[in-house]
């Protein structure tokens, strides 16, 4: 018996061990931008890590834009489109917060980014449906506080500072 029990903990110390639980963390990102190299403020989602359910590797991200960047944005709907972002570009941007979320809120996520994707018609408004309503619309599903003050609905990266002060249990600091 003595043999049999060493032999149960050799085999223990020599890495058996249990598998690690998964999760995804979803972080909120922002973009300062700049008409001068074509590329304008910005929100969007990065979802990352495993789900438990299946053990699905998740590494997406997604931001609502125009389908085409036009004047005709600034006199109403227009054509939308999801935009994902390259990795590389998503390293230049500000991330401002991170939280852990579960299978059900990663499925109503992307239920909630398939229901703006598929809408039909011009979906896309720069004052009431733009890339900061649709990153809004994520965070209220996760339970966070939201508010659209009109001087920020074009300011992505005050506007994500402002979602941090409303949500001080996120323990997140704002981006300078």
């Amino acid at each position: 018996m003595g043999r049999f029990f060493a032999m149960i903990v050799a085999l223990l110390s020599l890495g058996w061990a249990t598998p690690a639980l998964a999760e995804v963390q979803l972080s909120f990102h922002s973009f300062n931008g700049s008409v001068l190299f074509g590329r304008y403020p910005h929100a969007f989602v990065v979802l990352e890590g495993t789900l438990e359910e299946t053990g699905q590797a998740v590494n997406e991200n997604f931001g609502f834009t125009a389908k085409k960047v036009s004047t005709a944005i600034l006199r109403g709907p227009v054509e939308h489109d999801i935009l994902i972002e390259q990795p590389k570009y998503i390293t230049k941007t500000n991330r401002h917060f991170t939280i852990t979320i579960s299978d059900a809120q990663y499925h109503a996520i992307m239920a909630e980014m398939r229901a703006w994707r598929d809408a039909p018609g011009k979906y896309y408004d720069l004052d009431t449906r733009n890339c900061i309503h649709f990153v809004g619309e994520i965070a209220r599903i996760m339970g966070l506080k939201v508010e659209y003050p009109k001087k920020m609905l074009r300011r992505p990266k005050k506007w994500l500072n402002h979602i941090t002060e409303l949500n001080p249990q996120l323990g997140a600091k704002r981006i300078k």
